[in-house]
């Protein structure tokens, strides 16, 4: 990709390789799991192997695959998966003072390589959009050496686990290692008491609801700590006090 080719030789592009390095291993690990589940949900090797390629977006094909697999209705899919990524509204809001310099193409490049610990590591990073040439120049080259390990780790696994799904057996409890990758994710990124809140709401409805067909108890857990939050800096803001942290 040329935002890639354009940011690597600043050195920026290496440090933001080499933090996002130091969990690739963790990302990989969720990416061989989620390729497995592809390649042993029914889909054809090559239906799969375009997925692992072309969607970067874990937690959304972990919450499709069940329904693809249950025949659920096209809407349900596309529900859950829109909603799953809605967090990814909020991160392209806050993205967009650091981007809006860039040419529409490269922007979405930018939008595509970000995913949650991209996003994290680098707000951690750079607090506030560089407003001089130097300072885009390098806050891009972090993105993009950041963003490009992150998408080589999961697609690249992904695929591996997609080739090795029908020799991988079960009793490996590959699905077990996802839900501690996204646990380990989880705790990486519930950095403030109002996280907290919302994983704790959702972890509830998603329990409460858990009967539901279709595994729509996702959906509700999602809406539910949404709603939530929205309500509870709804009453902060309105009585005064401090942004919620």
């Amino acid at each position: 990709m040329f935002f890639l080719r354009a940011n690597y030789q600043h050195p920026a592009f290496r440090v933001g390789f080499v933090e996002m390095g130091h969990v690739a291993l963790g990302i990989a690990a969720w990416g061989l799991m989620t390729g497995v589940a592809m390649g042993k949900s029914g889909m054809g090797t090559y239906e799969a192997l375009f997925m692992a390629l072309l969607v970067f977006a874990g937690s959304s094909q972990l919450a499709a695959i069940p329904l693809m697999l249950a025949g659920a209705p096209v809407w349900v899919i596309w529900a859950t998966a829109f909603c799953v990524n809605l967090r990814f509204v909020v991160f392209s809001v806050h993205m967009r003072p650091y981007v809006m310099h860039l040419p529409r193409w490269q922007r979405l490049i930018a939008g595509y390589l970000t995913g949650d610990l991209t996003y994290v590591l680098f707000v951690k990073r750079y607090h506030s959009p560089a407003t001089d040439e130097a300072g885009r120049r390098e806050q891009m080259a972090y993105l993009a050496g950041n963003g490009g390990i992150n998408w080589f780790a999961w697609t690249s696994s992904s695929v591996i686990g997609v080739a090795l799904a029908n020799f991988i057996p079960r009793q490996w409890g590959l699905g077990f290692a996802g839900i501690l990758a996204l646990v380990g994710m989880l705790c990486s990124l519930a950095s403030t008491k109002l996280r907290w809140v919302s994983a704790g709401v959702a972890a509830v409805a998603g329990l409460a609801t858990f009967a539901l067909p279709l595994k729509l108890n996702i959906l509700v857990a999602i809406v539910a700590a949404v709603a939530t939050c929205l309500l509870l800096e709804k009453i902060v803001r309105r009585e005064g006090g401090k942004h919620v942290q």
